[in-house]
């Protein structure tokens, strides 16, 4: 699974005001709309439809669009919603069930019971039962600090622009780390776009793997009368 995130220089993906479009410039646009060609379903939270009311289609760039999937627990997303719109896209809105808001035309259900269903790992299961195993999650930033915390992503590309708003929406909280020895640590690629963006591409499939040599040099190098703090056996992917 793949997970994006576009924000400022110092970490904001909107301003107090909420207006995000856009931060970042074209050359990112581009790259996420080839991300969006690649898999099978775009996701988002129902937030980041009623704050920005995105297409998630593909228009930039040659290719077809991914169908497009809401996770909206409580039915609160308008159906108005231009991510709604038909285009031959799979349309599917991923609630509680029992839930009895109204749907857009074509729009599909995907029901889920109440106890853990809404844990990432379920929701991939149900995504992946309905033909779904390319995944791109989007956001927003709760949505994807839980799939991040949870160990559900492979790969996320983080794209910087250099702008400073100074305050505003922070694009990802994941739980805190007591030390550094528990901070994620993923291999990273990083490509310069032309107009001064930044696509920082993490493989969070070998975080832990980097984050355990850099743990086994920092014993390596330790004097032998200090004490060096241990890590917690805390495992990433959580239980539900």
């Amino acid at each position: 699974m793949i997970a994006q995130l576009g924000q400022s220089l110092d970490g904001r993906i909107a301003t107090t005001s909420g207006e995000s479009k856009y931060i970042n410039g074209p050359h990112a646009l581009d790259h996420l709309h080839a991300l969006r060609a690649e898999v099978d379903a775009v996701v988002v939270g129902a937030g980041t439809v009623a704050a920005d009311d995105p297409w998630l289609s593909v228009r930039r760039v040659p290719g077809r669009s991914p169908a497009r999937v809401v996770l909206d627990p409580s039915g609160r997303v308008d159906p108005a919603a231009r991510c709604f719109r038909p285009d031959g896209a799979r349309r599917v809105v991923v609630r509680r069930q029992g839930t009895r808001s109204p749907l857009a035309e074509g729009v599909e259900e995907l029901p889920l019971g109440p106890d853990g269903a809404f844990a990432p790992s379920m929701i991939l299961s149900a995504l992946a039962g309905q033909g779904f195993a390319r995944i791109l999650v989007e956001g927003g930033p709760r949505t994807l600090a839980a799939f991040l915390d949870a160990g559900c992503v492979d790969v996320l590309h983080v794209f910087v622009s250099p702008v400073i708003l100074g305050a505003g929406r922070i694009g990802l909280e994941r739980k805190e780390c007591e030390n550094l020895a528990d901070a994620l640590r993923p291999p990273t690629r990083v490509h310069v776009f032309p107009d001064g963006d930044v696509l920082f591409e993490c493989d969070l499939r070998r975080a832990g793997v980097r984050q355990r040599e850099a743990l086994q040099g920092e014993r390596e190098t330790t004097p032998d009368d200090a004490q060096p703090s241990q890590p917690r056996d805390t495992p990433l992917r959580a239980t539900g």
